[in-house]
């Protein structure tokens, strides 16, 4: 810059400043802002890669809308690949803090990675967002400050609805299959003990390890337990593959098959044929919904990356929003976290692709109208979910008092809240 256009800044600055139009701090910081610096951390590699890739998409597809600039402030995005893995999260999470000086975190989708940054960032007061990691304890029992669940959801909240929808059926004999960690324990338990306490029965319950490749084991027990249908919580490769030979044993059409959201998302399903049409979930987000909002966002979506939009896109996309709104508030002032922390929290999402305000509840867990949905095919062949059914402002606790609730202890393989 020249010295000229150096005093004709000045200048101009210092007349705003005696006119009395803004003041001289807030001239100072816009003249000598750094960029805001956001870690964002994805499953590149490994059993949930697809959701990785869709993660990043969403969440670069707000910010490149923006111009990557908030509040006057340029923003600047950092990616390190999680692989899938717990130990490879704490090492990535801790390079971006103690070497990368992010101004605070984003991201994960694995509930064992979000948990081991999670329990990081409590000693160092880094913000870290969590729009997929879905542990519930993270916003009841042992939470954390600053790990806020933006445009996120607890593993339990949206199984229940599913569990009443299932009972309305006429269900009453149900089985479980689920990749063994903690967000299949926390699905699987919301559901189970939703579906028993209205008078169903959980036949039995199946627990595998992440990356199966065979399911045949499983598959053989489901076809000879009498059950009216299965419940399925399946992520990444094992929900294809799980799909894929739940039809090819022939149980497609003979046992009915409900999933837990991330069974059919469009990270599943794109590939997929006729085996994942008619597959029943719950999910706040259905990329099929005639909501003008969630219409546009599929389409700005569907034109910045040729494909369907999955909940990991969505999420991302909308909690860059939600932290984005809250920035703004604080004229992105970003290095008074607490500050920050606190004006998130209260940030009430209006414009989200869902068409609806969101907000937190107080232990920092959004709250939402949740849709049953079915995998329907499109004119062009493609899979997406169709929403059907409405549960308005689900929360996290369902209809249960959270101090009650909380007493119990925290869904696990030998928790399960399955009423005798």
């Amino acid at each position: 810059m020249s010295i000229t256009t150096d005093r004709r800044t000045f200048l101009k600055s210092t007349t705003a400043f005696a006119a009395g139009m803004v003041s001289m701090p807030a001239i100072l910081r816009a003249q000598t802002a750094r960029p805001i610096k956001i870690g964002l951390l994805a499953p590149l590699t490994g059993v949930i890669a697809a959701g990785g890739r869709k993660l990043v998409e969403g969440f670069e597809l707000y910010w490149e809308q923006v111009n990557k600039e908030v509040a006057g402030r340029k923003v600047e995005i950092v990616i390190e690949d999680d692989a899938s893995n717990p130990d490879t999260a704490l090492q990535k999470a801790r390079r971006f803090v103690e070497q990368g000086n992010v101004d605070f975190l984003f991201g994960n989708i694995l509930a064992n990675t979000g948990l081991a940054v999670a329990n990081y960032v409590k000693g160092t007061g880094t913000p870290y967002f969590i729009p997929v990691i879905a542990a519930d304890d993270l916003t009841q029992r042992t939470r954390i400050p600053n790990v806020i669940r933006v445009a996120g959801y607890t593993a339990s909240q949206t199984a229940r609805p599913l569990a009443d929808w299932a009972f309305k059926q006429g269900y009453r004999k149900v089985a479980t299959i689920s990749q063994d960690y903690t967000f299949g324990h926390e699905q699987c338990g919301g559901f189970a003990q939703m579906f028993t306490e209205l008078g169903g029965k959980i036949t039995q319950q199946f627990w595998h390890p992440l990356n199966t490749a065979d399911f045949s084991p499983y598959l053989g027990q489901l076809a000879n337990l009498g059950v009216d249908a299965v419940f399925a919580m399946e992520t990444g490769a094992d929900a294809t593959r799980f799909i894929q030979q739940y039809a090819s044993f022939g149980l497609k059409g003979r046992i009915p098959l409900m999933g837990a959201m991330n069974a059919t998302d469009q990270s599943v399903i794109r590939t997929m044929n006729d085996e994942a049409e008619g597959i029943v979930s719950c999910a706040h987000f259905a990329e099929g919904s005639k909501e003008p909002a969630t219409v546009k966002f599929v389409e700005d979506y569907q034109k910045r990356y040729q494909k369907l939009p999955s909940i990991y896109g969505f999420s991302h996309y909308s909690g860059a929003m939600w932290v984005a709104e809250a920035l703004k508030t604080i004229k992105g002032n970003v290095e008074d976290r607490d500050l920050f922390l606190k004006t998130v929290l209260a940030t009430e999402l209006k414009d989200s692709p869902l068409g609806k305000t969101v907000k937190l509840d107080s232990y920092g867990n959004p709250i939402y109208d949740l849709a049953i949905r079915r995998v329907e095919k499109r004119t062009d062949g493609k899979l997406w979910n169709v929403p059907f059914q409405t549960y308005p402002q689900v929360s996290q606790f369902w209809k249960y008092d959270p101090e009650t609730y909380l007493k119990q202890p925290p869904y696990s393989r030998t928790f399960q809240g399955i009423k005798a």
